[in-house]
C-alpha cells in the first residue's frame, strides 16, 4: 500500500544573515515514509531537526532539496515541495493538520468560532462542525463559559488544548504535532493524549514530536531518531527509545 507521506532526500540548511552569513544545516537528507493509521514519533536531542522537519512537511519552511510526496483524498500524489503557496494554503485547510505548542487565534473571533471553522475547512457544514466543536472542548476540558471569549485571554494550557481541538475537529488525513502537551497539567494532558490515541483508529497518519518519552511510548507505533539533521535508527518505541541514552527536547 502506497504511504500518506513519502519525503526522499529532504534537506534544509538556515543562513546566519545577522553574524557572518554562513549557513547551518538542519536536515542533511532525510528519508520517510508514514501510512494512514501510523503514529511515527521524532526524537533526538535538541538541534536535531525534529520541529524543521514537521515544518517542511507543513511547508512553513521551504527545503532546500528533496521530495515530500504525500497522497490526498483524491488518490493523487502531489509533491509539497513543488506546490505553489496557494495549493499549499488548500491542502492544509481540507487534509494536513498543524498543532504546535502556541495558539495564534484570529483577532475577535471566539473559541468554539476559530474551532468550527477548521471543520467547515475540511467540509462540514456550519452546523455540525459547530457541534462537533462543542464535542470537542468539552471533552479537553475547555469551559463552556470561555468558548465566546477571544483566545488572547486564554492561559497556555487552554491555549494547547483549544489548538489540539482545532486540529482534530474531522480529522485531518495528516495531522503533524509539535510537543502539544507541553503547558498541560497531568488531569488535561491525560484528556489531549486520549484524543490523539483515537487518531489512528480513523486513518489518520500521525508525525509528532513529543518533549517526554512516556508520551512516545503510549502513543507512538514507530519512534525515528535524528541526530545531526539524519535518521540514525527507527524502530518500535520500547526498543528503539532504551538504546542508550536519548534525550527528546528540542
Amino acid at each position: 500500500m502506497r504511504p500518506m507521506l513519502s519525503i526522499r532526500n529532504l534537506t534544509k540548511s538556515f543562513t546566519l544573515h545577522t553574524v557572518d552569513g554562513r549557513e547551518v544545516p538542519a536536515l542533511a537528507g532525510v528519508d520517510l515514509d508514514v501510512s494512514a493509521g501510523e503514529h511515527v514519533a521524532l526524537a533526538g536531542s535538541s538541534g536535531a531537526g525534529k520541529s524543521s522537519l514537521l515544518r517542511c512537511v507543513y511547508r512553513t519552511y521551504v527545503p532546500g532539496s528533496g521530495e515530500i510526496r504525500f497522497t490526498t483524498a483524491t488518490g493523487a500524489v502531489v509533491d509539497l515541495v513543488a506546490l505553489s503557496d496557494p495549493e499549499v494554503a488548500d491542502l492544509r485547510g481540507r487534509e494536513i493538520g498543524y498543532v504546535s505548542q502556541f495558539l495564534r487565534g484570529e483577532p475577535r473571533r471566539g473559541v468554539l468560532d476559530l474551532v468550527a471553522r477548521a471543520g467547515v475547512r475540511r467540509g462540514m457544514d456550519t452546523t455540525t462542525a459547530r457541534d462537533a466543536a462543542a464535542e470537542a472542548l468539552r471533552r479537553l476540558g475547555i469551559e463552556e463559559r470561555l468558548w465566546a471569549m477571544h483566545t488572547t485571554v486564554l492561559s497556555g494550557g487552554q491555549k494547547q488544548r483549544v489548538n489540539l481541538a482545532a486540529g482534530t475537529i474531522s480529522p485531518p488525513r495528516l495531522l503533524l504535532l509539535d510537543e502539544p502537551v507541553s503547558a498541560l497539567d497531568p488531569v488535561n494532558r491525560e484528556a489531549v493524549l486520549g484524543m490523539i490515541a483515537d487518531l489512528g483508529g480513523g486513518g489518520t497518519a500521525v508525525l509528532s514530536v513529543f518533549h517526554d518519552l512516556e508520551a512516545i511510548e503510549r502513543l507512538a507505533t514507530r519512534v525515528v531518531v535524528l541526530e545531526g539533521g539524519l535518521i540514525v535508527r527507527q524502530g518500535d518505541p520500547s526498543q528503539t527509545l532504551r538504546h542508550g541514552t536519548l534525550e527528546v527536547a528540542r
